[in-house]
């Protein structure tokens, strides 16, 4: 069925009231402008103009949603932790406001069983104007030969201090010629800077650097920075030792981290 920009505008707004308290961030894109961009391979199979909706969490999810998710005891099976935490609150809610369209969910650590992601989270981020994802065809006169670096997304108020999250495809909603694409901004716009942005991102993202490239409103809290610098399988006992999971859930996440799940 079509869709006006207003119900759109009404779609997202629904989302809107739901995620963005809890540090969560959405823009809406056409699946043309994603499909345009990538191979047939790598195409979402929905009609070009159908809507869909990009999820990112900012620095304050940790501690708007993260957090109070862990302390109500909600983290359970085998997954991790911060993935369960999305899923949550992503399907409440679709579930709880927009149970009238079908909607599709893609999260940015599925995987087909041909190992090909569901969907690629920077190039979505990109085309729907919510940051943008620099490459190595960006920098003019590549210092690098032939040696393959790979691409970073850059959002203009958080730098590197954000994650894309989750895709939302409402395969029941068209959209017309209304909604225009955005361009992301260019927020690294020097060829000087933009060789730092990957050499930092590509050699040495551990320390966090990249993340800085642009002076950001808001950064990860000092324990968000230590859960993340937490190697994976090590998360599970930090989390216990701040008394957010339950002993019989972390024992089972923490057999799954050490490959005996």
């Amino acid at each position: 069925m079509a869709v006006s920009t207003v119900n759109v505008e009404n779609v997202t707004k629904l989302l809107q009231e739901s995620l963005c308290k809890l540090g969560f961030e959405i823009k809406p894109l056409k699946v043309g402008w994603y499909n345009r961009v990538l191979p047939a391979s790598l195409h979402l199979p929905y009609p070009e103009d159908t809507l869909a909706v990009v999820v990112l969490s900012t620095p304050s999810m940790f501690e708007l949603a993260f957090l109070p998710f862990l302390e109500k005891q909600s983290c359970q099976g085998l997954s991790d932790p911060i993935d369960q935490c999305v899923k949550y609150y992503v399907s409440s809610a679709v579930s709880q406001n927009l149970s009238d369209h079908t909607v599709t969910v893609r999260y940015d650590y599925e995987l087909f069983p041909s190992r090909k992601p569901k969907f690629l989270a920077q190039t979505a981020a990109h085309v729907s104007g919510a940051a943008f994802y620099y490459q190595q065809p960006d920098v003019p006169q590549q210092p690098w030969g032939e040696k393959k670096m790979y691409g970073v997304c850059v959002h203009p108020q958080f730098g590197g201090w954000f994650a894309i999250r989750a895709l939302l495809v409402f395969e029941d909603v068209t959209l017309g010629p209304e909604l225009q694409q955005p361009l992301p901004p260019d927020c690294v716009p020097s060829r000087e800077d933009r060789i730092r942005l990957l050499e930092a991102f590509n050699f040495n993202w551990q320390d966090w650097t990249y993340r800085d490239i642009i002076r950001p409103v808001q950064t990860y809290s000092e324990k968000q920075k230590d859960y993340f610098s937490t190697p994976p399988a090590q998360r599970i006992d930090l989390l216990k030792t701040w008394g957010l999971i339950q002993k019989d859930s972390s024992s089972d996440i923490q057999r799954l981290a050490n490959g005996h799940g």
